[in-house]
C-alpha cells in the first residue's frame, strides 16, 4: 500500500473520530442536576427520583394547542412503548401564546379533535423547567440521560417531521434518539426545531 493511500486513510479515520467526539461532546455538554414539578395531587415530582431510569423524556404540552392534540396519540403510544424499556415520560403543561406564535395560522387551520388518552399533567411553577431546558414550543421533547450526579441533555426538539399527518412522517426524531440511547449509541442529531404553539413567558 502506497504512503499516499495510507495517509488518506489515516486522515479519514482522524476526521471520523473528530466528528464522533464532537457529536458526543455536543450532546453531553449540557447537564441538569435536578428539578421539581407538581402533579395533579399537588405532590412534588423530582427528576432525581428517576436516576435509575435509562432515560427521561420531558415533553412540554398544552391541551389548547392544536399541535399538542395532533401529537397526543403518538406521545401516548411512545410513552407506553418505551416505559417497558426503562424510559420515563414526564408531561409538563406549559402556557401558550397563540396570538404571538409563528405557527398560529397553521394551528387555526388544523381544527383537530383530541384523540388518544389524556396525559398525566405536571405543572412547572414559574416556568423554571421550560426555561432551564430551553423549550419554546408545545409540543417539544427533551431527552435526558442519567450520568453521574445529574442528567445529560441528549436531544431537544420535534417528535417527528410531520405534525399534520402521522402516517406521512419520515423522520421520527424522538424515537430514533431513544433507540440509539437504549442501544448504547449516541442519540444522533442533538436538536430539531419543533413546530407548535409558542410557550408564553411571564
Amino acid at each position: 500500500m502506497s504512503f499516499r493511500r495510507v495517509s488518506i486513510i489515516a486522515a479519514a479515520a482522524l476526521l471520523f473520530c473528530t466528528v464522533a467526539v464532537g457529536v458526543a461532546r455536543a450532546q453531553g455538554d449540557r447537564t441538569v442536576s435536578d428539578f421539581s414539578l407538581k402533579n395533579g395531587a399537588n405532590a412534588e415530582v423530582a427528576l432525581r427520583s428517576y436516576a435509575s431510569k435509562k432515560a427521561v423524556v420531558v415533553v412540554f404540552v398544552n391541551p389548547n394547542c392544536a399541535f399538542t392534540r395532533l401529537y397526543q396519540a403518538r406521545l401516548s403510544a411512545l410513552s407506553s412503548q418505551y416505559s417497558d424499556n426503562g424510559v420515563q415520560f414526564l408531561f409538563i403543561e406549559a402556557p401558550i401564546n397563540l396570538d404571538a406564535s409563528a405557527d398560529a395560522g397553521d394551528a387555526e387551520k388544523l381544527k383537530v379533535k383530541t384523540n388518544g388518552a389524556d396525559f398525566p399533567m405536571l405543572s412547572d411553577e414559574g416556568q423554571k423547567v421550560s426555561t432551564l431546558l430551553g423549550a419554546t414550543k408545545t409540543p417539544e421533547a427533551v431527552v435526558l440521560q442519567p450520568v453521574g450526579n445529574g442528567f445529560a441533555v441528549r436531544y431537544k426538539g420535534a417528535i417527528d417531521d410531520n405534525p399534520q399527518m402521522e402516517g406521512y412522517a419520515k423522520e421520527h426524531y424522538l424515537q430514533q434518539a431513544l433507540d440509539n440511547l437504549l442501544a448504547g449509541r449516541p442519540a444522533g442529531v442533538p436538536d430539531k426545531r419543533a413546530a407548535g404553539c409558542l410557550i408564553k413567558r411571564n
